[in-house]
């Protein structure tokens, strides 16, 4: 069997080294032959780099790397084009050294093309001098492609005017293609957001974005086709269906995709199951935007965003869906047509890694729940499985008991309805169930709708009160599922402020 291409990222050696190659090369044939500037954002670890430096090959002209793949008998390798190739990586914590950087990665560019620029202290100077000497040497137009052009932002996302300060010297560079449209053949950004062009693209307003173009849908990752074709053998005895529930899910408007790096992982690994892309990179920032602005998690399993939120976001007005779909915690569950003919999509967690792992990360960081959290993981499983409801009383009773008293210090958290819920929510989500938060129905929306087996939870949450059982009965929020066939069990739960846990929990069995 061929070896696997882990953290390989350079097209040359997986070929010559006879690595696992999922064919993209039509993908690129048709951004070559279509397009001249283009942008794609995509998750970290889902080939991104790979893709941009399989388009430096093809540009370059070296045919006998493509031999036996779609682009193989159809491109005109006889057109070799200088390229200009800058991958960000590296110290950006002050705007200097982001400017250090890009000089170095210029510096890199010159002596690989050949070329030397008289301006290496300026960083749009020596930019502008390497794309027309490279025309120039070669006589053909340049090529330019962009790897993690976001990642001096995103990695200064907590310190906003370094944030704003290397998005300017960002914007400054990318003005530098615009103004040299006449020696460029094509330019090719990657990322994992999608900054609005306002903020950083005012200078190259020509960029096509192809993120959720249906076309390029499956230009990253791998398709259920590549698992049962190409990593056919890799897999031979391995449960495809719980893969698949594991890491499939991913949908940018064509086939729902695998991360690569998790089916990679989960081979080599002899079929262990576990949290392979997720543990690569904590979300630290984004439970400090939860926690800042009291984000109400419930939401998250049935959220509905129109196109602009999709779209885009700036460093100074921050939105969590758009950061938690655009880092690959959300995905596109599918699209609608509001009344107005305007496009909205439905989002969603994509698969049982990101849904565990996320809420896990939620429960030991956000909640402070680390001690506790697997031992109460195991109870609420069971008493949902089996329809213990006291045991599921003891449980969510000790889940509040363990949240640190510090947690409240300062803070009115426990005052309102969300905090509750949210913390609720976030345990049953961890345990790799089917949960809805904000459940709508004609008459209202239920808190949380747990479905599990043969069982369906209809959970309604109260604070100082004790009337969450008979709102439930009031509004009739069962009606919704009394066809599926499956028991259904009312819960209200009503929650004293001043004790900060439950001060009754009360059920009915339909």
């Amino acid at each position: 069997m061929k070896k696997l291409p882990i953290g390989i990222q350079t097209f040359r050696e997986i070929r010559e080294d006879d690595y696992v190659y999922v064919d993209k090369t039509k993908e690129a044939y048709e951004l070559i032959e279509n397009y001249k500037y283009v942008f794609l954002s995509r998750p970290r670890r889902f080939g991104k780099s790979l893709f941009l430096d399989t388009l430096k090959e093809i540009f370059e002209g070296n045919k006998e790397l493509f031999e036996g793949l779609y682009i193989y008998d159809k491109y005109d390798w006889s057109k070799k084009h200088p390229v200009i190739k800058i991958s960000f990586s590296g110290d950006f914590r002050t705007n200097e050294s982001t400017k250090s950087m890009i000089l170095d990665i210029l510096k890199s560019n010159q002596r690989r093309l050949g070329v030397i620029c008289e301006n290496e202290t300026n960083v749009t100077s020596c930019f502008r001098e390497l794309i027309e000497k490279s025309y120039e040497k070669y006589g053909e137009k340049v090529v330019i492609l962009v790897d993690e052009y976001d990642k001096p932002i995103l990695d200064v996302i907590d310190k906003l005017e370094v944030a704003k300060e290397n998005r300017e010297t960002l914007r400054a560079l990318y003005t530098v293609i615009k103004d040299n449209d006449a020696y460029i053949r094509f330019t090719f950004l990657t990322g994992v957001s999608r900054f609005s062009r306002a903020s950083i693209f005012s200078g190259l307003n020509m960029l096509e974005d192809i993120s959720l173009n249906p076309e390029f849908g499956n230009i990253c990752g791998y398709t259920q086709r590549d698992l049962d074709t190409v990593f056919k053998k890799h897999l031979q005895g391995a449960d495809l269906k719980k893969v698949k529930q594991w890491y499939n899910g991913y949908n940018f408007l064509k086939d729902s995709v695998y991360n690569p790096f998790d089916i990679l992982l989960f081979i080599k690994n002899k079929f262990l199951f576990d949290n392979y892309w997720f543990s690569t990179g904590t979300p630290s920032f984004l439970i400090k935007l939860i926690e800042k602005n009291r984000y109400f998690l419930p939401k998250l399993s049935n959220l509905v965003v129109g196109k602009e939120l999709v779209d885009s976001f700036d460093i100074e007005n921050l939105n969590l869906e758009v950061i938690l779909f655009q880092a690959g915690y959300l995905t596109i569950d599918r699209m609608l047509e509001d009344r107005r003919g305007g496009i909205k999509y439905k989002l969603r967690i994509p698969n049982k890694e990101v849904k565990q792992s996320l809420n896990d990360y939620i429960l030991d960081y956000l909640f402070r729940l680390k001690d506790s959290r697997t031992r109460i993981q195991d109870d609420l499983y069971d008493a949902l499985m089996d329809a213990r409801l006291e045991l599921l009383k003891e449980s969510l009773y000790s889940i509040f008991a363990s949240i640190p008293y510090n947690n409240y210090v300062n803070n009115d958290i426990q005052d309102y309805e969300g905090f509750y819920a949210s913390v609720v929510y976030v345990y049953l989500q961890s345990l790799g169930i089917d949960v809805i938060g904000e459940d709508v129905t004609n008459l209202g929306r239920i808190d949380l709708t747990v479905i599990i087996s043969d069982k369906v939870y209809v959970i309604e949450f109260k604070v100082d009160g004790d009337d969450a059982l008979e709102h439930i009965k009031e509004k009739r929020y069962y009606e919704k599922y009394l066809s599926r066939g499956k028991d259904i069990y009312l819960v209200g739960i009503n929650f004293d402020s001043s004790k900060k846990n439950i001060s009754s929990f009360e059920w009915e069995k339909l």
